[in-house]
C-alpha cells in the first residue's frame, strides 16, 4: 500500500469524487490534514467515505492569528481527532511578523495536547525548525512527522537524532536540495506525501491539480536516490508508517486496514 502522509482532501472541490476513487483504486492510505476548524469538519465527513483516509485536526500557522485567543474552543476538536495536523510555524512565507507570537501560542497549545493525549503530530516547519524541535523535546512528543522539510541540514540531523519522521513530496522531482534531504533521511524515518491538491500547482506555477496517484512519482525518485527498486521503497514507507501508529488505540481501525493491505 502507498502512503500519503500529508494531503488536503478538503481542497479538491468538484474533483473530490475522482480523488477518492483514485485513493481506493490505487490503495493510497492518506492522512488528511486540516488547516482550521471548518477544514477539519469537512475532512471528518470526507473520511466517512473511505477507510483509507485518516482525518486529523490542526490549525495551520497561516490561520493561527484567528484562533490564538480562542484556544479553549479547540479542545473538543483536538479530543475528537486521532492525530494532530497540520500545525507548526512559518516565519518564511508568512511575512506579517505580528502574527508570529500567535503562531507560537497555538503551536505550543497543540503540542501540549498531543503530549497529554499521546497523539502523533504533523508539522509545518518553514524557518521555525529549531523552535519546533525544542517544543517536541520540551513536551517529550516522540511521534512527529516533519512535513516537506526544507530547512538547515544541522537541524535536520538533530531532528533525525530525536527520531522525527520526514515526508518527502513532489519537490524531490525538481529540487537538488530536497534530493539531498531525501538522501539524508535514514530508511527507518522515511515517509512520503503529496501535499495535494496544490503542491504541483505551486511548484510548477501553473493550473495543475495534484491527484492522489502523484504519490507514485515521489516513490520513483526516492528509489533511484537509494539505489533501490520502487517496490522495496513502497514496502519501507508502509512499514515505517505502521510503526508510527503501532499500539495507538486511537488509530486501531486504520491499522487493521494497513495490515489487510500489506504490499
Amino acid at each position: 500500500m502507498l502512503i500519503d502522509a500529508h494531503a488536503h482532501l478538503d481542497k479538491y472541490g468538484d474533483l473530490l469524487d475522482q480523488a477518492l476513487k483514485e485513493i481506493e483504486s490505487e490503495k493510497i492510505f492518506t492522512v488528511a490534514t486540516a488547516m482550521d476548524v471548518p477544514s477539519y469538519l469537512e475532512l471528518r465527513e470526507i473520511g466517512k467515505r473511505s477507510t483509507l483516509i485518516l482525518p486529523t485536526f490542526g490549525i495551520h500557522p497561516r490561520r493561527a492569528a484567528e484562533y490564538a485567543n480562542r484556544l479553549p474552543e479547540l479542545a473538543r476538536h483536538i479530543e475528537s481527532s486521532p492525530a494532530i495536523g497540520e500545525i507548526g510555524l512559518d516565519f518564511h512565507w508568512v511575512k506579517d511578523t505580528s502574527t508570529y507570537p500567535a503562531q507560537r501560542k497555538v503551536l505550543e497549545y497543540f503540542i501540549a495536547a498531543a503530549a497529554e493525549q499521546n497523539k502523533f503530530v504533523n508539522l509545518h516547519t518553514k524557518a521555525g525548525e529549531k523552535e519546533i524541535l525544542d517544543l517536541l523535546e520540551k513536551y517529550d512528543v516522540k511521534r512527529a512527522i516533519i512535513h516537506w522539510y526544507s530547512g538547515p541540514m544541522d537541524v535536520l540531523r538533530a531532528m533525525i537524532d530525536y527520531g522525527c519522521y520526514f515526508t518527502i513530496g513532489v519537490e524531490v522531482l525538481y529540487s537538488d536540495y530536497i534530493k539531498e534531504i531525501a538522501k539524508a533521511v535514514p530508511d527507518h524515518l522515511l515517509l512520503t506525501e503529496t501535499d495535494n491538491p496544490g503542491a504541483l500547482k505551486w511548484l510548477k506555477k501553473n493550473d495543475e491539480i495534484g491527484m492522489p496517484a502523484a504519490i507514485k512519482t515521489v516513490v520513483e525518485p526516492l528509489a533511484a536516490l537509494r539505489n533501490s527498486e520502487v517496490q522495496p521503497v513502497v514496502q519501507l514507507v508502509h512499514a515505517n508508517f505502521a510503526r508510527l501508529m503501532e499500539g495507538d488505540p486511537l488509530v486501531a481501525g486504520f491499522m487493521e486496514r494497513l495490515r489487510s493491505d500489506r504490499v
